[in-house]
């Protein structure tokens, strides 16, 4: 061999049949000894089955004291020895090396093939028979068996022939379907991160490294891996492994080396790496309890904890699969042979995937001039937001001529001489207040509301916003205030004051004789009035601002409890002194004697009584409306279930929501929950995360009276009929109506929630699936009444027509339902997992297509993330349960790319309308509000979104 290469095998057998040489040399002959400054290289090897040497790689090498050393595969090296000019290979760390140019490589490798090939063709024959021979001896020590007859070599004969005859058909399988080409997976760093991050790399070994050498405890930080820092750590080890060393620290250029190996666009090079982080002992071969060992720390890497635990049966079912043979373990090409046969096994609630060939067919994907855009862009918003806007018009065009009217009145009278355009502001921005007063209550009549959106006013009117214009009209009647008191107080009152006796006479008959003074102006009715609604609105603005009502402001205490929906909730209550200072205040107003010219009482009365008569009925129902709790269950995720009798005058619709109240918690506080039960049910269900102060209380009371489920029962703690403890009086109030009940209008559903957000959706699936049972049943019924008909058939008599004509039909518009779930703990799944069991069984149809998006675990093609999606669908496959839900729906990892979704169901059902449904952040909602609006206006299928409010 050129270089003076030369190896002795030991005698010793080998593991497994070797697949792959390695040889490191010199690019041509040096002496023992010499310091001539040639490069080294390794050159891998692979010798195929029908004899013929194909060069895998040719990479510089350590530093040899001499000649080159032919070294076998992982498993020879453990029973042989390698002879280098008698000299062994150091075992301290390599210096690094420059790389040979091309040429020199390329002359290199094409005398290496030739000379190589006569050697290689003897050694795989030799390591053959020894490794038949040594084989009988290892399983039998394996399985603490006695030593086998001489029969048992044959058998394991057949099965290394079969293990061979199955990898020869899974290299033709890759072959023939060009499956690498598309081979993406197993990125252990991003490719968006890969391309530019090594600057961010060399940053952070800058900032992390002590005298030139970074720690292996900061090597995840390093490159970014902070998240899955066992992961990290096991792929530093592995690679050093694989260049024969322990290290603790290592230097730039390692990390660089490293680095270069960890983002290679190679899917070979990826899947080698990946597969010795599994064989830890370096023979080349997995077994059992490597493969448990890499699924725990998958899991630890995307916290799945659940996996964690059932590490051992999914390491066998592994071993099941790809060791048929049952050799007791399997090697790289069968891992390779899992991950590319993955697809083949997912034949269940496949993700929707955008293809441009079913987009042609609906989107209107030509480019579009300016004008027309414009044209396009006002055309669909009108559509979509005319409702809104025609209210907001109106309602502005009222107070607008309200302020108008009130400043032209004003501008005519003596008064203006006195006090000018400061009592006009003030009078047209007094005006507003009374309209805005009166109309806030409107949005918040929930029971009216409920009432109006089964007329035909749903047509005209945008109830599902009608919390958007509560909080608007209230930012109007801030800047009502403002303009109000803000003229009062530092224009028109010190005008007044120092007016002269002469200008101020005529308006004695309304301040009284004597000039009154700043003091004497605010003691009366209308300054003491005025300073408690003003002082009141600033309590209730304040505490239900964002900021407050969500928590994000931290106080200390005992001021933190100012924070939170207690603070929000019992500050509005605030307003019943602010109505009855606004009416004393209307009767004392300044400038105005006759009564009926004191109109404030006027606008307040109607909605003031129909508000004050909702919160009427609703004590009087709610005291009434005492539920029996049926079964309590407690899920992870701090998740409340609460199963109750449903009352008998309780009739609700699926996406509406009801009030809950419990008296051991609150005796006032009444808090808004959907209704997750669908209305066929003989019983209501809510589902409860724990968020605030309230539901924390509510979780710790009935967390004392579960007690830990039985087996077979899902939840950490249960509580029923047979539990001992007396469980906490509930009560109930609604139904109340929500954006979610109207979707029995549209002829395609999208249902997208985030984590608790996809109660309103579940009575709507539970719904759907009921009426498509009933009208199988009902189709099945009709056709059982018509009897047949014809010639020689018997007569049809006129009372069976009658029934068939009578009989109602059940019309269900919606043909189609999609639901996203998402959410990032996999123990949320614990709280549907029944529903969506049921819809997989249930739905023969496919009319409903579920989604459960996990995000806490790294998207398909992630190192990290890899061999749990070739576990997931294996599982699938073999026991039709998927491994992160638990359920017969898969779960999808990272986030949706909800673009794709709605593009592939925009192909998917043309001309039809779509309603989107979302409740979760609001971030989310905007972007999905968004994509609407942008498929609207280039597609012929119609988007309508609606988002909760709570």
């Amino acid at each position: 061999m050129r270089g003076g290469a030369s190896a002795r095998w030991g005698s010793a057998s080998a593991g497994t049949t070797p697949r792959s040489l390695s040889t490191g040399s010199s690019p041509r002959a040096s002496e023992p000894g010499s310091e001539d400054g040639e490069e080294l290289v390794e050159v891998t090897l692979d010798l195929q089955d029908d004899d013929t040497i194909v060069l895998r790689s040719v990479e510089p090498a350590a530093a040899q004291a001499g000649l080159g050393a032919l070294r076998l595969p992982a498993p020879a090296r453990q029973s042989s020895e390698l002879v280098d000019g008698g000299a062994s290979a150091s075992s301290s760390r390599s210096p690094s090396i420059r790389r040979t140019s091309s040429y020199r490589l390329l002359q290199f490798s094409q005398e290496l093939k030739a000379e190589a090939l006569a050697r290689a063709r003897q050694f795989s024959q030799d390591l053959t028979k020894r490794f038949s021979r040594s084989h009988s001896r290892d399983e039998s020590h394996y399985h603490q068996q006695p030593p086998v007859p001489s029969s048992s070599g044959s058998g394991i004969e057949s099965a290394l022939a079969a293990r061979a005859e199955r990898r020869q058909r899974a290299q033709l399988d890759r072959t023939r379907s060009g499956a690498h080409r598309a081979l993406r997976g197993l990125r252990f760093i991003s490719g968006n991160k890969a391309s530019n991050a090594w600057r961010d790399v060399q940053a952070n070994f800058d900032r992390l490294a002590r005298d030139g050498y970074l720690s292996r405890s900061d090597f995840a930080e390093c490159i970014g891996m902070t998240e899955s820092k066992e992961f990290a750590l096991e792929l530093f080890d592995t690679l050093s492994r694989r260049r024969r060393m322990k290290l603790d620290t290592i230097n730039k250029e390692e990390l660089r080396e490293i680095w270069q190996q960890i983002t290679d666009n190679s899917f070979d090079s990826r899947l080698q790496i990946f597969f010795d982080m599994v064989d830890k002992n370096a023979d080349g071969r997995i077994g059992e309890a490597e493969v448990k060992e890499i699924i725990m720390l998958s899991a630890s890497a995307n916290k799945l904890s659940r996996l964690k635990e059932q590490a051992e049966e999914y390491a066998a079912l592994i071993m099941e699969e790809l060791d048929p043979e049952e050799l007791g373990y399997i090697e790289l090409w069968q891992l390779e042979t899992l991950l590319l046969q993955k697809d083949t096994y997912v034949n269940y609630s496949q993700a929707l995937s955008y293809t441009s060939q079913a987009l042609s067919q609906n989107l209107a994907l030509r480019k579009k001039g300016s004008i027309r855009k414009i044209s396009y862009t006002l055309t669909y918003y009108m559509e979509d937001n005319w409702r809104r806007l025609w209210v907001l018009a109106l309602w502005i065009g009222i107070m607008a001529g309200l302020f108008t009217w009130k400043f032209i009145q004003y501008r005519e009278r003596y008064v203006f001489n006195v006090m000018g355009y400061c009592v006009t502001t003030a009078k047209g921005a007094a005006e507003t207040l009374k309209l805005n007063m009166a109309i806030i209550l409107l949005p918040v009549c929930r029971n009216t509301i409920t009432w109006l959106r089964n007329t035909r006013a749903a047509r005209v009117l945008p109830f599902d916003d009608s919390i958007n214009f509560h909080k608007t009209i209230a930012a109007a009647i801030v800047v009502g205030v403002i303009l109000h008191a803000g003229n009062h107080i530092v224009c028109d009152f010190p005008r007044l004051i120092h007016s002269s006796d002469e200008m101020y006479a005529p308006l004695a008959q309304y301040f009284g004789e004597t000039k009154p003074t700043y003091f004497t102006l605010f003691k009366g009715a209308e300054g003491v009035t005025g300073l408690i609604m003003v002082v009141c609105m600033i309590i209730a603005f304040t505490l239900a601002t964002r900021w407050f009502r969500r928590n994000l402001v931290k106080l200390p205490k005992p001021f933190d409890k100012l924070t939170g929906f207690n603070a929000f909730w019992y500050s509005h209550h605030l307003f019943a002194i602010v109505y009855v200072a606004l009416i004393v205040h209307g009767q004392c107003v300044y400038l105005i004697r006759v009564w009926y010219r004191k109109t404030t009482w006027m606008y307040l009365a109607v909605p003031v009584c129909l508000y004050a008569g909702e919160r009427i009925l609703r004590f009087f129902r709610s005291g009434s409306c005492s539920v029996r709790l049926l079964k309590v269950a407690i899920y992870p995720g701090n998740v409340l279930s609460l199963q109750m009798s449903k009352p008998p005058t309780f009739r609700y619709k699926s996406g509406q929501y009801m009030f809950v109240q419990c008296p051991a918690v609150s005796p006032f506080e009444w808090h808004p929950f959907s209704i997750t039960s669908a209305p066929g049910d003989d019983y209501l269900s809510i589902h409860v995360r724990q968020l605030g102060d309230w539901t924390r209380e509510l979780k710790r009371v009935f967390s004392a009276a579960c007690e830990p489920p039985a087996s077979g029962k899902s939840g950490l703690l249960r509580a029923d009929d047979t539990t001992k403890k007396t469980l906490p009086k509930l009560c109930i109030d609604g139904p109340y109506g929500s954006p979610a009940q109207d979707y029995g209008k549209y002829d395609v559903l999208l249902l997208v929630g985030l984590g608790i957000g996809a109660t309103p959706f579940i009575s709507i699936l539970k719904d759907l699936l009921n009426n498509i049972i009933k009208m199988e049943e009902e189709e099945g019924a009709s056709t059982d009444l018509y009897p047949p008909t014809g010639r020689n058939k018997p007569h049809v008599d006129l009372n069976t027509l009658m029934r068939v004509a009578t009989r109602p039909k059940k019309v269900l518009k919606t043909t189609n339902a999609y639901f996203y779930w998402v959410t990032r703990e996999q123990g949320s799944f614990d709280w549907f997992k029944g529903v969506m069991n049921e819809i997989a069984e249930l739905d023969q149809r496919n009319i409903i297509e579920m989604h459960n998006y996990l995000t806490s675990v790294y998207e398909e093609g992630d190192a990290r993330s890899a061999l749990i999606t070739m576990l997931q669908s294996l599982n699938h496959a073999k026991n039709g349960v998927d491994i992160v839900s638990g359920t017969k729906v898969r779960t999808h990892f990272a986030r949706p790319n909800w673009k794709k979704v709605l593009a592939k169901i925009a192909s998917k059902h043309p001309y039809a309308k779509i309603g989107v449904f979302y409740c979760g952040t609001p971030v989310l909602a905007q972007e999905l509000g968004k994509l609407c609006h942008e498929f609207n206006g280039k597609c012929t299928t119609k988007f309508d979104f609606h988002k909760e409010h709570f």
